[in-house]
């Protein structure tokens, strides 16, 4: 998809509907927490989208700083974030190698589905581009701070199987001593028509293996999470 189609508002509605309905069982947040705590600290949320996870991190974080590259995704997420009961956050468009954020600002920095932009949008030059994006984190972090940095391992699937498009930058971060596991973010979708239609205008066209519950369709979906402490 083109930067331009990423950035319009249609896009943004879509992306949320779509979101909106994984991890119905409600996995990621307990898998952030068993790597660090997010009490009381100041958290920055880079390529927040919709706000996604915004909203599970805004009500334990003292504070919420949340970027994104796309304005239209942005003030969908600020809008989202509005409906909560808590005024600790701000917003700000931002690329992940230019943050306009002063130095050690941040105990925990997460990027959700954001982060491989860096590597992946590039071809020659990736390395540069990825090495950049990590200096600007180590920039803002706070000594002895977290880094998460989430990406999609298979959507359709059951186990991992990592995208080809991901696997160098993946590598990359193992590379330089990120840790890792993985765990399911199933979406649940009402009906089936539902969930081609959804799954189809971000996935492509494609159909994806689902099957019918008592509660709803499912379509399998495994997610990684990569961490590191920065000194």
């Amino acid at each position: 998809m083109t930067e331009s189609f990423y950035s319009n508002q249609k896009f943004a509605e879509n992306y949320n509907e779509l979101v909106s309905r994984e991890d119905h069982e409600q996995h990621l947040l307990p898998a952030i927490l068993e790597i660090t705590s997010l009490k009381g600290k100041d958290v920055l949320e880079l390529g927040a989208g919709t706000g996604r996870l915004s909203t599970l991190i805004a009500p334990l974080a003292r504070r919420l700083i949340a970027t994104d590259l796309s304005f239209p995704m942005l003030d969908f997420g600020k809008k989202q974030l509005s409906q909560l009961d808590e005024s600790n956050w701000h917003v700000s468009l931002a690329d992940h190698r230019a943050l306009p954020l002063a130095n050690q600002i941040a105990d925990v920095i997460l990027s959700g589905w954001s982060f491989h932009g860096v590597a992946i949008d590039y071809q020659k030059g990736w390395q540069k581009t990825l090495e950049q994006a990590l200096h600007e984190i180590s920039r803002v972090i706070r000594p002895g701070g977290m880094v998460i940095l989430i990406e999609s391992l298979g959507t359709g699937y059951e186990t991992p199987h990592t995208p080809e498009i991901l696997v160098d930058y993946l590598n990359y971060l193992n590379s330089v001593g990120f840790d890792s596991h993985w765990i399911r973010t199933d979406y649940l979708f009402e009906d089936k028509t539902i969930a081609r239609d959804l799954t189809s205008f971000f996935f492509g066209d494609d159909p994806l293996p689902m099957w019918q519950t008592d509660t709803g369709v499912i379509v399998p979906e495994c997610t990684g999470l990569w961490w590191k402490r920065f000194a």
